[in-house]
């Protein structure tokens, strides 16, 4: 038996277009658009009618960067794949894809295994998985083509975390060889991790072990260099790039220089950096623990740049970083020592609403606010048109946003399995209403009506931006 569903007078924004719509749904994907009030339109019969008179009827988001039930520090994130997609779903995100990680000594396959149990049969949303690679060596480099070839298309690597998941210049270049050839994406972890170690060091020996701390010892210098030195790297390998939460002004400065270059150099920041700042890390009594993250939170007169970067597509993406660690008995680990603060935030079910407010305050039009949130993440991962659009054919992962309702963001009402939000006492005007994944009611008028194991695996194509 078919179902089919019909979305009735909302203002469809996709990230070209804007039109007030009816959106039919059969059998989980989008079956046609009509303008609303047209005999087009009228045709359309279905057993289940939403009414989006008065809301907008968008893509549900695509988040590109996520950390569930990640090992760090000691401990582990706070939100599994069960309460992350969740939480992610309350926030008008349908789509996460997450990093499995290869530890040294093992394979990519081990890693991705374990990935693959920790998430399947749980998630309420549908997921794909991007490879953090540790160990760069003959063996690792071959299963890169294998992972290519099933639908991991993007492998992540830092620059950062000597001891963890440092990779040297030799190892990053041979992976981006590699890349070049299979047609996989790096994406990088762009912080100078030898220079900071000593940076952590000195401060330490300094006695300076509070929060704030931790963003000084990260100059955005450092986060510059290392940029600027994997733009280079990639560009004598032939590879694309993909930078990943990007933060600072003399960061941005390196990808637009390499993009004026014409080098396939993407970039990508997060919420964190563009409403939060330095003014965070310095909160009194340990406070500062919550908003320990790498790369760090800047000083506030960072945010203009990268606004800027947003609006001229020198950055393309926002995506989150949800590495969510409870400040309870978790961030008060690095109590007396910052360096043994679990780095990471949460915001998975925040990201939405924010860049709705970003369109509110006029930083970015609503077109764009659906280009960075949902249809680029989309195609730098190889999704679109699947995911990150409405259009024919397409998952039927849709959001009925009310742009009128205000809400006050607070850890009392959020849905993430953390026992603080960044974002506490934050007004914003705009709220998903609405959110249906590939057809399925998730959230359904603010009631939660999703289940876990609904979202499925979602193999990948390669990166749809490469020239």
């Amino acid at each position: 038996m078919s179902s089919r569903t019909v979305v009735r007078g909302g203002l469809v924004i996709t990230a070209s277009d804007e039109i007030h719509a009816d959106v039919l749904i059969e059998d989980g994907r989008v079956a046609a658009l009509a303008a609303t009030g047209t005999q087009s339109a009228d045709a359309f019969t279905a057993e289940r009618t939403i009414d989006a008179r008065g809301k907008y009827v968008i893509p549900g988001g695509v988040d590109g960067h996520t950390h569930m039930e990640m090992p760090f520090g000691g401990t582990y994130a706070a939100d599994t794949f069960e309460t992350g997609t969740r939480a992610a779903a309350w926030g008008g995100t349908t789509t996460i894809v997450d990093f499995a990680i290869q530890s040294v000594g093992r394979s990519l396959r081990e890693g991705l295994d374990a990935w693959h149990a920790k998430a399947e049969g749980n998630c309420a949303i549908d997921y794909g998985f991007h490879m953090i690679v540790s160990d760069v060596n003959q063996e690792t480099l071959k299963e890169m083509d294998l992972l290519v070839e099933e639908g991991v298309t993007s492998f992540k690597q830092f620059m950062a975390y000597p001891g963890v998941f440092y990779s040297d210049d030799g190892q990053i270049l041979r992976a981006m060889q590699r890349a070049a050839e299979n047609g996989g994406l790096i994406m990088m972890h762009a912080e100078n991790g030898i220079a900071i170690d000593v940076l952590v060091e000195q401060a330490l020996a300094r006695g300076e072990t509070d929060p704030r701390f931790h963003g000084e010892v990260r100059k955005a210098l450092l986060e510059a260099e290392a940029t600027h030195r994997a733009i280079r790297l990639a560009q004598v390998a032939g590879a694309p790039l993909y930078v990943v939460h990007v933060s600072a002004t003399e960061a941005v400065a390196e990808l637009t220089r390499a993009r004026d270059e014409g080098l396939n150099v993407f970039g990508e920041t997060c919420p964190q950096y563009l409403f939060l700042s330095t003014d965070n890390l310095a909160e009194p009594d340990f406070e500062g623990a919550k908003y320990v993250c790498s790369t760090p939170l800047r000083p506030r007169e960072h945010q203009a740049a990268l606004w800027r970067g947003l609006r001229t597509n020198d950055l393309q993406v926002v995506s989150t970083d949800h590495c969510p660690f409870c400040f309870s008995g978790q961030k008060e680990l690095g109590r007396g020592d910052f360096s043994k603060i679990p780095n990471g935030m949460p915001g998975v079910e925040n990201r939405m609403d924010l860049l709705h407010q970003a369109v509110v305050d006029g930083h970015i039009g609503r077109r764009r606010w659906i280009e960075i949130a949902c249809a680029t993440p989309a195609r730098m991962f190889g999704l679109y048109p699947k995911k990150g659009t409405i259009a024919p054919g397409a998952d039927a992962d849709i959001v009925v946003y009310d742009p009128h309702a205000e809400q006050v963001i607070s850890a009392e009402t959020h849905h993430m399995n953390v026992d603080y939000s960044a974002y506490e006492g934050k007004r914003v005007t705009g709220r998903v209403e609405t959110v249906l994944s590939r057809g399925e009611p998730v959230v359904t008028e603010r009631e939660y009506t999703g289940r876990k194991g609904h979202g499925v695996y979602t193999p990948r194509s390669t990166c749809q931006y490469l020239n």
